[in-house]
């Protein structure tokens, strides 16, 4: 068992690849969904957005528009 404290760890907890994420193939939510259209609108790239992606799926496009917007 991995006695790291996820409160005092909290980069370490909050980085993990989307695709081992549980609820990984669950739909994206609507915060996701709010900011990936925004993220796609800004970046020019209308058909980053598909309303029917999965969470996982969602974080890997907002972390590539967020990249290509320099915003990390």
């Amino acid at each position: 068992m991995d006695d790291t404290n996820p409160k005092s760890n909290p980069v370490d907890n909050a980085e993990k690849d989307p695709e081992s994420w549980v609820s990984g193939d669950d739909p994206m939510t609507g915060a996701q969904a709010s900011y990936l259209k925004t993220l796609s609108e800004q970046a020019h790239e209308p058909d980053a957005f598909d309303d029917a992606i999965s969470k996982a799926e969602a974080s890997k496009r907002i972390d590539a528009l967020k990249a290509k917007l320099e915003l990390e």
